[in-house]
């Protein structure tokens, strides 16, 4: 009976470390593009997606003050595609404001990941 769990043991502890490995998202750039609706972000990630398990599943744009002003959600992961770079439109910032954060999560670890602070030039 010892024998039979150690292989399921032993693959439980290596999917575990697989995804341990992965870490946490980081936003590695930003940019920010005034438009007649609101602001238009394109965000770059970097993360070191494992499949459907462990993936950067969305990022937030925030106010200096942390409240969430948009998210961008991602529906797969990006394996073979990294860094990974995609919009957001329409985010509505309060007038006045000069700069906003850029949070990254994944599947596993939520959030965590190197943030991106972003001046907003008009």
């Amino acid at each position: 009976m010892r024998q039979q769990g150690l292989p399921v043991t032993a693959m439980l502890l290596t999917l575990c470390a697989q995804f341990a490995s992965a870490g946490e998202a980081d936003v590695v750039n930003a940019i920010a593009t005034r438009q007649a609706d609101g602001w238009q972000f394109r965000v770059t990630l970097k993360h070191d997606d494992a499949g459907w398990d462990h993936y950067a599943n969305k990022w937030e744009v925030l106010s200096p003050d942390g409240k969430v002003l948009g998210t961008r959600v991602l529906l797969h992961p990006h394996v073979d595609e990294q860094p990974f770079t995609r919009g957001l439109s329409g985010v509505q910032v309060p007038a006045g404001t000069r700069e906003v954060i850029i949070r990254a999560y994944d599947s596993v670890h939520a959030d965590g990941g190197k943030e991106f602070r972003l001046k907003l030039v008009e």
